[in-house]
């Protein structure tokens, strides 16, 4: 008999407001969004800041942190005090701030237990000629306070084209930035700790300036990391997978579906997002035929048995290693 219990879970989206946001997530994907400069859409997190809420099926109305509490059994009984993982689609419109992020160790030390923030990034859509910044040039701390607090902006970051279908891994102690013009989907951490290295000086409404936090990025920052050039995906495509990224803390996956594919869901969870089409899915175990499309985003939960995708799509998945 079916189990609508071992269902695909769909959270409803959560969206923030950012100086540097746009309106992309209402016309380029149709999420109805707030007033104002929305740049974030955290599609699937149970981070305190913004902890998506099930909609639909036998868990609905459910915070997804109170479904990873109260019923591990849908993650594979896997261990942890949260939900490790948080997928967002970020909307700059103007420049992020330039900025870096801590590892689990200094994380959980000084920023009262977080999680450290890796992340990655496949770029959905860009303006002509948009670069995006990935990495800097200073050899060690010193040589990077000196050309913070001399604004050699220009000399200190590394630069790097950015077109459709490119994906970046995001380190901890990377220093980066996301310029205007992008439309990028990030599989990450579940964490919100950003130190800030500069934002161009940027004044908000009421008149004040974002805090920096230069002290923690001198701190954090990999200063022997070596820059990448491009965001070129160059993995083999095998029948319609490309391992994007594996880590410590995730594995990334791009999924083609022309026509029908079914996908194997045999890990503890698996989440999904729908970054190009449209068509359905259904899982085997629960018997419930799902419309998706561009801008859908579902979790998968252990025991929902075989994926049964049909329809023109391109997906991006994470799950844990």
């Amino acid at each position: 008999m079916p189990d609508t219990s071992r269902d695909l879970i769909f959270p409803a989206p959560i969206f923030h407001e950012k100086i540097w946001g746009g309106r992309k997530l209402a016309t380029d994907f149709g999420y109805e969004i707030p007033d104002g400069p929305i740049g974030e859409c955290w599609a699937i997190s149970a981070h305190p800041n913004g902890d998506c809420v099930v909609s639909g099926g036998a868990w609905d109305g459910m915070h997804l942190s109170e479904l990873w509490d109260q019923h591990r059994e849908l993650f594979g009984n896997v261990e942890g005090d949260r939900f490790p993982l948080l997928v967002k689609i970020i909307d700059a419109k103007d420049h992020l701030s330039v900025q870096v992020h801590p590892d689990d160790a200094y994380a959980a030390e000084h920023e009262n237990g977080s999680l450290g923030k890796r992340e990655c990034w496949y770029v959905l859509a860009v303006d002509p000629g948009t670069k995006i910044v990935i990495g800097q040039r200073a050899h060690d701390r010193a040589e990077l306070a000196q050309m913070i607090e001399e604004g050699r902006w220009d000399d200190m970051l590394n630069l790097v084209p950015c077109h459709v279908g490119d994906f970046f891994p995001i380190e901890p102690g990377t220093v980066h930035a996301i310029q205007g013009g992008t439309l990028i989907l990030e599989t990450q951490q579940s964490s919100d700790v950003t130190y800030r290295v500069y934002d161009y000086d940027r004044v908000q409404d009421d008149g004040s300036t974002r805090e920096l936090h230069i002290q923690q990025s001198l701190d954090v920052v990999d200063y022997g990391m070596e820059a990448p050039a491009s965001g070129e995906v160059t993995a083999p495509e095998v029948d319609g997978v490309t391992e994007l990224m594996e880590c410590p803390n995730f594995v990334v996956d791009r999924v083609r579906v022309s026509g029908e594919k079914n996908v194997e869901q045999e890990w503890p969870f698996l989440c999904v997002s729908v970054i190009e089409g449209s068509g359905t899915v259904s899982a085997s175990e629960a018997g419930v035929t799902h419309e998706i499309a561009r801008g859908t985003h579902f979790l998968a939960p252990a025991g929902c048995g075989t994926m049964a995708f049909a329809g023109d799509m391109t997906l991006v998945t994470s799950r844990l290693p």
